[in-house]
């Protein structure tokens, strides 16, 4: 076979520096090292790559037609060096992420997308489930991170990082009958007998008390379905408004100010993993990255 890792190298190296010499001093070779192997690939290939007839030697269109091709292949032997010593020093070849739905705006791209440029043959797969199937996907196994809410106690197994915040916000259909008495300010316990719609868990427990009003509830397992049932009318419901925002302002959806409470519901998002497993270096550093990008505040536990 005419070409190797180490002939691409030095033919690479002379197209760049233009001369044997140089791309000798580039490899650390005397240049008869160089041109021996040049004269060989050339001779194995039964194609002049170099005119020599000058003071330096110039590449010919043979040369030049074979140039993409060898660095696209050079490149691709660095990415599997990489990605070889990547996997030497501990990268998972898989990161999964258990989101619930209600945070899939929240700003976990970016450190996600600093992390593919450092390592882009890890394969990353982003799961949204409810924050209650989400952290159950972790303690099983299926998710080496999961993205929450802020829990109202602490599990002695999970450590986490707190990364942003989002604020939650009452929001109904602008013709709800909740408005029918002509009052555009109800308050809070006026919604006790209203119908509210709530993401939550499939078996339908582990409810966070905090986003619980209403005696009557509807249980989805994602806030693309809440949405649709909020809409139509047929109940309120605790989002983010990072999410209703844009209904909001078009006047599909209406924010529900109350008269005697504020309308919003400030939750911390944390990054959980489990104590007990180690984590790989892709997971390690997305954990880092995400504490470089939220700054100097940091609460848990490592």
């Amino acid at each position: 076979m005419a070409f190797t890792t180490e002939n691409v190298k030095v033919f690479l190296a002379v197209l760049d520096t233009g001369s044997f010499s140089a791309a000798a001093r580039r490899l650390g070779r005397v240049p008869s090292a160089v041109s021996m192997m040049i004269a060989q690939l050339e001779a194995e290939l039964d194609l002049p790559l170099f005119d020599r007839s000058g003071r330096e030697p110039r590449p010919t269109s043979a040369a030049l037609a074979l140039e993409p091709q060898a660095r696209q292949l050079a490149g691709q032997l660095r990415q599997l060096q990489t990605h070889a010593l990547a996997l030497h020093k501990g990268l998972e070849s898989r990161l999964t992420l258990a989101i619930a739905p209600e945070l899939l705006s929240a700003p976990w791209n970016d450190p996600l997308a600093l992390l593919s440029s450092e390592f882009p043959s890890l394969e990353v797969e982003v799961l949204s489930a409810p924050q209650a199937d989400a952290l159950r996907m972790l303690q099983q196994g299926s998710a080496q991170l999961a993205i929450v809410f802020e829990r109202p106690g602490t599990d002695e197994h999970e450590a986490f990082q707190e990364f942003s915040s989002e604020i939650l916000v009452a929001v109904i259909a602008p013709g709800h009958p909740v408005f029918s008495n002509g009052r555009k300010m109800p308050r809070q316990e006026d919604l006790i007998d209203v119908r509210q719609i709530i993401v939550a868990s499939r078996d339908g427990h582990d409810t966070d008390p905090r986003m619980v009003v209403s005696r009557q509830t509807w249980r989805t397992d994602n806030y693309l379905a809440t949405l649709s049932l909020v809409r139509t009318g047929l109940g309120w419901a605790y989002l983010p408004r990072s999410l209703v925002k844009p209904l909001t302002d078009s006047g599909a959806l209406a924010e529900i100010t109350f008269e005697n409470i504020s309308n919003q519901l400030q939750l911390w998002v944390d990054i959980v993993w489990l104590r007990d497993r180690p984590l790989g270096l892709g997971a390690r550093r997305f954990i880092e990255l995400v504490r470089q990008l939220r700054g100097p505040r940091q609460v848990g536990g490592q």
